[in-house]
């Protein structure tokens, strides 16, 4: 018989909030968890209380890690608090909302321009004008000189095919600030930047670049979801959760998306809407609790 007990894997800080009832979210499920009949403790987070947390009998709970065994999910921000999902993985692109159809028409387009407007004000203050200045926005991640398996092409790849596929505007890419890239990875960056009089490097930059970009190329950065607040196109080098009104590199190949890029105008307002309020946990709303529940309940959990 498996434990009634529910084990939260938490560093320390987020543990101390959790402990003292003082995190939101954490409060919520554990609300659900025991109306359920389920009880909550809480560990120190490292690899090998994870690992070892598959020998014990009740269920686990991790934030941001990948979950070690059948009984165990994992809780991550959604982008911006207070939006968050629970998963069986770590990996956006398999996570519920990656794979459900996006459909605008189920979307009350009032609500929806008014839920992005708030949250635009909200996030973006500072941001009086959205323009486009004759240039594309390529925010890099990490593992410059590497195609990974949820990826079409190398970061420098991807670089590369942009400066290909639009020959006359101006490009603009970033080093992530909380990356740390190897002096092979920025030479690589580097020396493009020497061969295309075109290509410009920052650091960071995203508040004044977003804007004013004309569109974005990432592999799945959040830089990408944060243009929908300024109805920005983008396209997808990566499989991603928010792929769904992207010009998708592994569905359409880079010649059609970055045809697609310029053309496609989805209704970014209603998939915001639809992405964060109905697809995620809004944890500052009074149905977050009933969101918490199926999400457990989707994951097979007795709740």
């Amino acid at each position: 018989m498996i434990d009634r007990t529910v084990t939260f894997y938490l560093d320390e800080s987020l543990r101390k909030s959790a402990m003292a009832g003082t995190h939101n979210f954490i409060g919520k499920v554990v609300s659900v968890l025991v109306e359920a009949g389920l009880t909550a403790e809480y560990r120190a987070n490292s690899s090998a209380a994870r690992l070892s947390s598959a020998l014990r009998s009740g269920y686990a709970l991790f934030h941001m890690d990948q979950p070690t065994h059948g009984r165990a999910l994992t809780m991550r921000r959604v982008y911006h608090y207070p939006f968050w999902q629970i998963e069986p993985t770590t990996e956006r692109w398999d996570w519920h909302v990656a794979r459900t159809e996006f459909d605008p028409a189920q979307v009350d387009p009032i609500e929806a321009r008014r839920f992005h407007t708030f949250w635009r004000k909200r996030l973006f203050p500072e941001v009086a004008e959205v323009t486009r200045d004759g240039f594309v926005y390529v925010p890099l991640q990490g593992r410059l000189l590497q195609q990974r398996s949820f990826q079409t092409a190398s970061p420098i790849e991807m670089l590369r095919s942009v400066m290909d596929h639009d020959p006359d505007r101006r490009v603009i890419t970033t080093f992530h600030p909380g990356e740390s890239y190897t002096d092979a990875e920025r030479q690589a960056v580097y020396d493009l930047v020497d061969e295309n009089p075109r290509l410009g490097i920052k650091t960071g930059a995203m508040d004044s670049l977003l804007p004013a970009c004309d569109y974005i190329v990432t592999q799945n950065s959040s830089v990408a979801f944060n243009g929908l607040f300024f109805a920005k196109p983008f396209v997808l080098f990566a499989r991603s959760d928010f792929h769904h009104v992207a010009a998708n590199v592994r569905t359409l190949g880079i010649e059609e998306a970055f045809r697609a890029v310029h053309e496609i105008r989805p209704d970014h307002a209603a998939y915001l809407w639809w992405f964060w309020q109905k697809m995620a946990i809004n944890a500052g709303r009074p149905e977050a609790e009933t969101q918490i529940r199926a999400a457990l309940k989707r994951s097979g959990w007795p709740v």
